[in-house]
């Protein structure tokens, strides 16, 4: 496993402020081409909240003017996007969810699909830049976003599997594996988030923006139609948040949805909750794992902490040392969130509250149709969250 990201804060703002210079008509410039030095490499770190959206706009807003920076600041308000418009819709998760294991059922089966799933996943098709990118997922647990695109695209349409199983070896695999940014992406390309509209990889598009790496030219599908697939619920309220109750008996947890998302010094009893098992129903990455341990130790570096990765050690926790309500911040749809409801099952007495940040409040409430009516607020939330 080659560690290009060290799992510490220190490391992210480090590498924050490398890119910072660079994070303008630089980065619109580079931005797609599939090279180390063309994006920000920071969505490990901004993904478990070890450095935030809010820092990172706010560094670069403070060395660019709006206007040159624009294409990298919507790309950091495109994931709270994704994330506003899961938590809008939060039957799409467990749509996945569902449909996954039904396509796990089909790989048991299907001699046919399993041997090509295999293959696939093990970067053995014959397709050099789709074997390479599925190496370099292993090795690195990083893929440039335009790879992603590419490498989504030719396993949807040129394989023809399930998307579902791709997007499950993604979120198992990537260090920055997010339910709402890689599941809606995976949804995007196939056709079946924006209806009628689905993303195909060109040889030409890829020799292009590998600078003539790889050109799969006579390779891929490269004419299909969009994916079928149910319409889309309409968006609902954000969930409700359970207040703290001054006088309880509580306990901190400490998630790797956020690791900083929460004060150490507002309970005695504090655990971390390592969820990366419960990506995906198949064994999470190692180095996924290993990642997610890491931020969360070095966030509670100091701080006496127990570390748990169920909701069953959850209750237990608690029941030994008599807690009656659990601080945390705030876990939006996806493996976390799974965990707390699995809690709520096992412990209905505890009172779990969540802790939701500004940026997110004001965020995902925008999320209620394409990017490109919320791209519309970026101005105005920018004004709100940052501008003093």
């Amino acid at each position: 496993m080659k560690n290009q990201f060290p799992p510490t804060r220190t490391a992210a703002l480090a590498r924050l402020a490398a890119f910072i210079p660079h994070a303008g008509w630089d980065y619109a410039r580079s931005r797609n081409f599939d090279r180390a030095d063309a994006t920000a490499r920071l969505s490990p770190y901004i993904r478990h909240r070890v450095i935030t959206e809010h820092e990172v706009v706010s560094a670069v807003l403070a060395q660019h003017d709006a206007r040159s920076a624009e294409k990298f600041i919507q790309e950091v308000f495109w994931r709270s996007y994704w994330k506003g418009w899961l938590e809008l819709r939060p039957s799409i998760w467990q749509d996945y969810r569902r449909d996954l294991c039904a396509a796990h059922n089909r790989v048991q089966t299907e001699s046919g699909l399993r041997a090509d799933f295999q293959s696939a996943c093990k970067g053995q098709t014959g397709i050099e830049c789709f074997d390479h990118w599925a190496q370099e997922l292993a090795d690195t647990g990083y893929l440039h976003n335009h790879a992603r695109m590419w490498f989504a695209s030719i396993w949807i349409f040129t394989l023809r599997l399930p998307w579902v199983l791709g997007a499950d070896l993604f979120l198992r695999s990537l260090l920055d594996g997010d339910a709402a940014s890689n599941i809606l992406s995976w949804r995007w390309v196939a056709g079946v988030q924006t209806r009628g509209k689905n993303y195909l990889a060109t040889a030409e598009n890829i020799a292009k923006f590998t600078e003539g790496r790889f050109n799969p030219i006579g390779q891929l599908v490269e004419s299909a139609e969009p994916l079928q697939g149910p319409d889309r619920p309409a968006p609902t309220p954000l969930r409700p948040l359970a207040p703290l109750q001054p006088g309880a008996n509580t306990g901190l947890l400490i998630h790797d949805d956020d690791v900083t998302g929460a004060p150490l010094d507002t309970a005695q009893h504090i655990a971390t909750l390592n969820a990366t098992s419960a990506r995906s129903p198949l064994q999470t990455a190692a180095h996924v794992d290993a990642f997610a341990t890491a931020v969360l130790a070095d966030a509670t570096m100091g701080v006496p902490v127990t570390p748990l990765s169920s909701a069953q050690q959850i209750a237990d926790w608690a029941a030994t040392h008599d807690l009656t309500q659990i601080a945390l911040p705030y876990a939006p749809t996806g493996p976390v969130r799974d965990t707390l409801d699995e809690l709520v099952n096992i412990a209905p007495h505890l009172t779990l509250a969540q802790i939701r940040r500004e940026w997110d409040s004001a965020c995902w409430p925008h999320a209620t149709h394409g990017f490109f009516r919320f791209k519309k607020q970026i101005p105005a939330l920018i004004d709100r969250l940052i501008t003093p």
